[in-house]
C-alpha cells in the first residue's frame, strides 16, 4: 500500500501502540503517534505529536488533516468521546482496541462476540483499575455512537504477550524456567490447564491489515485453545532447561492461598477452571475469518524470554511467586528445595 496511507495512532510509545506504530512504518505509511512520551519514544519513522490526552487541545495538531485510520487503545471513556469528538469526522476508519474483560460470563468455553457484557462503567473522570471492564464498555459504546458501523472496528483482545510485556502474567514462566539451572522444582498450574493468548506482534499486523482493508465489526482477537503443558514444553525449549514441575492441582491451590492469574504472589495463567474457563478458551472463529494468524508460541516465549532476560531475571513482579513463596509452598506439597 502506498505510503500516503495516513495512520494515527493515540499512543505509540508504550507497548501495543508502539507495535502497531512500528508495523504500520514497516510497510511504508505514514505514521503519527500522538502521545505524551512519558513511556517511552516513537517508532523510528513515526512521528510523535507530544499530547496529553486529557487536556482540552491534545487534538490541534492531529484534527486540521484526514486520517486513513485512527487507533486508540484507550481504557478511559472520556479520552475516547474527545478524540473521537475531534477526529472520527476526519477518519476514514477507526479501530478501537477492547478486551475480552468486557464479558459478564468468563464460565462457558468457546463462547463469540455474541455473549452478554457487564455493565458500562457511568462515572466521569478517571476510571480506576478496578472499573476496567465496565470502561472497556463504556468506550466501546461511545465508538458506537460516533462512528459508522462501516468504518468501525472493535478488536477485544485476549491476554497479550511478547516482548515488552511489563504485566509478568505470561513472562513469568520463561523467565522461571531459565532460572531453573539451580536445579530446584518449580510450582506449576495443573497441565490440562486452559491458556489462550496473543502475541502482540500478531494482533499489531491484524489491526494494520483491518485498518487497510478497512474491516468493519467487532471481533475476539485470541490465539489458539492451548494448555500449560504446551507453554511448559516452549520454555523447555527455549531456555534449554528442563525442570521437575510440582503441579499440586486446582483444589490444593486454592486451599494454600494462591492467587490466581495476576498480581503479587500470583500463579500467571492459573485460573480456577469453573468460574474462569471461558475466558481462555474463546472461540475467536471471526478474527481468524477475518484474516487473524498466530505465530507458534515457541516464538512468543522465545521472544517474550529475551525481553525477561533484559529486564533481568531476579527482580520485583507484578505478578508471580517471589523465590521465598514457592519454597514455602513446595514445601508445603513435601518437595524439598
Amino acid at each position: 500500500m502506498a505510503r500516503d496511507f495516513g495512520l494515527l495512532v493515540l499512543g505509540g510509545t508504550s507497548w501495543l501502540g508502539g507495535a502497531v506504530a512500528a508495523e504500520a512504518v514497516g510497510r511504508g505509511h505514514d505514521v503519527t503517534c500522538l502521545a505524551r512520551g512519558e513511556s517511552g519514544s516513537v517508532p523510528e519513522g513515526a512521528r510523535h505529536v507530544r499530547a496529553d490526552r486529557w487536556s482540552s487541545t491534545a487534538y490541534g495538531e492531529v484534527q486540521m488533516r484526514a486520517w486513513d485510520a485512527v487507533v486508540d487503545v484507550s481504557r478511559q471513556p472520556d479520552l475516547v468521546d474527545s478524540a473521537l469528538a475531534a477526529l472520527a469526522s476526519r477518519s476514514r476508519h477507526w479501530v478501537y482496541v477492547s478486551s475480552i474483560s468486557v464479558y459478564a460470563d468468563h464460565s462457558t468455553p468457546d463462547a463469540d462476540e455474541s455473549a452478554e457484557l457487564v455493565g458500562p462503567w457511568t462515572g466521569s473522570g478517571e476510571a480506576g483499575q478496578e472499573e476496567y471492564a465496565g470502561a472497556k464498555v463504556s468506550c466501546e459504546t461511545r465508538c458506537r455512537e460516533a462512528v459508522d458501523p462501516h468504518h468501525l472496528l472493535i478488536a477485544r483482545a485476549g491476554l497479550i504477550v511478547g516482548y515488552g510485556d511489563r504485566s509478568d502474567r505470561f513472562g513469568y514462566w520463561p523467565g522461571r524456567f531459565a532460572l531453573a539451572a539451580d536445579g530446584g522444582p518449580v510450582l506449576a498450574p495443573p497441565a490440562d490447564q486452559p491458556v489462550q493468548v496473543i502475541d502482540v506482534l500478531d494482533l499489531a499486523g491484524w489491526l494494520v491489515d483491518s485498518a487497510e482493508h478497512g474491516t468493519a465489526g467487532t471481533f475476539d482477537v485470541v490465539g489458539d485453545q492451548l494448555h500449560f503443558r504446551d507453554v511448559a514444553s516452549a520454555c523447555v525449549r527455549a531456555s534449554g532447561l528442563d525442570p521437575v514441575l510440582v503441579q499440586p492441582g486446582e483444589a490444593w491451590l486454592s486451599d494454600a492461598g494462591v492467587s490466581p492469574w495476576a498480581g503479587p504472589e500470583s500463579l500467571p495463567l492459573w485460573l480456577p477452571r469453573g468460574q474462569y474457563r471461558g475466558m481462555v478458551t474463546r472461540s475467536g472463529a471471526r478474527a481468524r475469518r477475518a484474516g487473524l494468524s498466530c505465530r507458534s508460541l515457541f516464538e512468543s516465549v522465545s521472544d517474550s524470554l529475551r525481553w525477561e532476560e533484559e529486564l533481568g531475571l531476579v527482580r520485583t513482579r507484578l505478578a508471580g511467586l517471589t523465590r521465598a513463596r514457592e519454597q514455602e509452598l513446595l514445601a508445603r506439597v513435601g518437595v524439598g528445595c
